[in-house]
């Protein structure tokens, strides 16, 4: 939070000087040394020196303080100047003939001293300019490193301020913290942004105030993340109590905490405040729980990630991941009938074993390789397909993800077609599913994407849908083909009471639009003989099948087609 006075000191005219002075001859002697190169404004008393300070201090540049004035003490000013944070790095320079007061007013905060009598112009004039400049240097550092809206660290100087910090500390043990407050994104939204900037001023004061006494730092990393490196405290429920305050009769601020307590100084500062973070995300959904510190399986956890990242490439180039497929079935005909499949990808790591697309997929995303593993299943699908279509004399078409990281790749389209072109396949029988939450992320982006891909003969599914991120009215204006229901969207409808009436409500509407309605986790024949009945059109879950590998979803559709 940037106050008056850093604004105004970087304008590039004359610099303003308040001169405190009450003897008439002192005065004009200052302003006759000081009126070619500033523009001076004098007092006479304390108090004339203090309304000046209150009217004009984001204008000037220095103070000459006189410590004998008629009403007040200087040193008094002195001390009410530095205790108030408008004008508390408002450099001032005490006039006095007494040595003796040196010492209290450099610890009030004094920067400099002229004597009196006034030594030589070139004098006082060279130690104006000295501290004006030093000033000035400090406080353009200041704006570089700070976060302009809380005054707290940006992230790039607060790891630089957090290693020093280490070393003033070198065998005491230290915290990092990373705080993040809940929904920020709808405080904007519902509030508006000066609201959300409030609220961030807020957090940020709160935080100074309760980690600035314990030798800390604090750091506003990114929107709503805060940073903390500290030394080691247990009052971390107590800090975030602190934070999690009402703003007037509308909203409670709410925040959750990580906590990596006792860093190891060995990794990256970086690295320290990921574990933060990993500690943070453990209690992201607990309603009971809003620190969380960590522990040893989350650092097994993370070393587990490591090692994933590391076998990535390794596992593409032995085809360690395996394309398996998932029968798809349209349900409209009497008999159902074998209808396409979708892609999915599983990892056979040589010495972990198989490894579960919901651990590494995530992590391929955090870490930009989803674009190379995605590619390298729509290779696979696409090869698929055209081997079934010589050995099984017909085409399945084949359904493969496409993830919001690839849709932000301008050579989506043209390497989607190479891929089918030199599979021998045909656009209609390469099927693109996207995933529901893409559609809301850069929506303008994305849709235009969606619409190309289209356009250029792609089928488009959008996957997920009824996991709550697009309205009902939304669908009438994305550019899709078919609606895909979440298989946690069938589970809740057939739960207990089987309340179908979204469901029904969902499929009509995609039917009134022109959209096919693929239902996907369907375990049972009432849920799939009543999706049947509700209009839905096309069925798959392990009712039909659970996903196969390629050799074996071979065999399937040939006794498929032995049946009767």
């Amino acid at each position: 939070m940037l106050d008056g006075y850093q604004e105004a000191k970087f304008d590039h005219g004359r610099r303003r000087i308040l001169a405190v002075e009450d003897d008439l001859i002192n005065r004009e002697i200052l302003s006759l040394m000081l009126r070619d190169t500033y523009d001076v404004l004098t007092a006479e008393t304390g108090r004339q020196a203090l309304e000046l300070l209150e009217k004009d201090c984001g204008t000037l540049s220095l103070m000459l303080l006189d410590l004998n004035l008629p009403d007040l003490k200087g040193i008094d000013i002195l001390r009410r100047i530095k205790g108030n944070a408008l004008t508390a790095r408002l450099p001032v320079i005490v006039m006095t003939a007494d040595q003796d007061a040196e010492v209290e007013c450099l610890t009030l905060g004094a920067t400099d001293f002229i004597s009196k009598p006034y030594p030589k112009q070139e004098i006082v004039l060279a130690r104006i300019r000295r501290t004006i400049e030093l000033f000035e240097d400090r406080d353009l550092i200041r704006r570089t490193e700070r976060d302009q809206l809380t005054g707290l660290y940006n992230r790039e100087f607060f790891y630089r301020y957090a290693a020093q910090h280490d070393e003033y500390h070198p065998e005491e043990p230290t915290d990092a913290i990373m705080l993040d407050i809940n929904h920020f994104h709808m405080i904007n939204e519902r509030y508006g942004r000066d609201f959300g900037d409030r609220v961030l001023k807020l957090v940020a004061e709160k935080l100074l105030a309760k980690v600035g006494d314990s030798d800390g730092i604090v750091c506003r990393r990114e929107d709503d993340t805060f940073l903390i490196y500290c030394l080691h405290r247990s009052d971390y429920r107590q800090i975030l109590d602190g934070v999690c305050m009402q703003m007037g009769t509308d909203y409670q601020i709410r925040a959750r905490m990580g906590v990596y307590q006792d860093v190891d100084r060995s990794i990256e500062m970086e690295r320290r405040f990921d574990r933060a973070k990993q500690a943070a995300d453990s209690v992201k959904n607990s309603y009971s729980q809003s620190v969380g510190f960590y522990d040893d399986a989350m650092h097994e956890k993370e070393l587990f990630m490591e090692q994933l990242l590391e076998d990535f490439h390794t596992a593409i180039r032995e085809k360690q991941f395996t394309v398996y497929y998932q029968p798809k079935f349209d349900v409209r005909p009497e008999e159902p009938v074998l209808n396409s499949a979708e892609a999915l990808v599983r990892w056979r790591h040589p010495r972990l074993g198989l490894i579960s697309p919901g651990v590494f997929i995530p992590l391929f995303e955090q870490n930009g390789l989803i674009r190379e593993l995605d590619s390298y299943v729509w290779r696979e699908a696409a090869a698929q397909i055209r081997a079934w279509e010589e050995r099984l004399g017909r085409r399945i078409p084949v359904s493969v993800n496409v993830s919001r990281i690839d849709l932000n790749d301008p050579p989506l389209l043209k390497m989607l077609e190479k891929i089918v072109d030199e599979a021998g396949v045909g656009r209609e029988s390469f099927l693109l599913e996207i995933t529901e939450s893409a559609y809301t992320e850069n929506a303008e982006q994305i849709i235009s994407v969606v619409r190309s891909l289209r356009k250029n003969g792609f089928f488009i599914e959008m996957d997920d849908f009824g996991t709550g991120y697009s309205s009902l009215n939304m669908i009438a204006t994305l550019p899709i083909d078919a609606l895909k229901l979440d298989m946690q969207f069938i589970r809740t409808a057939f739960r207990d009471r089987k309340d179908t009436r979204l469901l029904e409500t969902v499929i009509r509407l995609a039917q009134s639009l022109g959209l096919s309605t693929v239902a996907e986790g369907v375990e049972t024949a009432e849920q799939m003989l009543t999706l049947k009945a509700l209009g839905c059109d096309v069925v798959q879950g392990y009712y039909f099948s659970k996903p196969l590998p390629a050799e074996e979803f071979e065999t399937f559709v040939r006794e498929k087609c032995r049946r009767p």
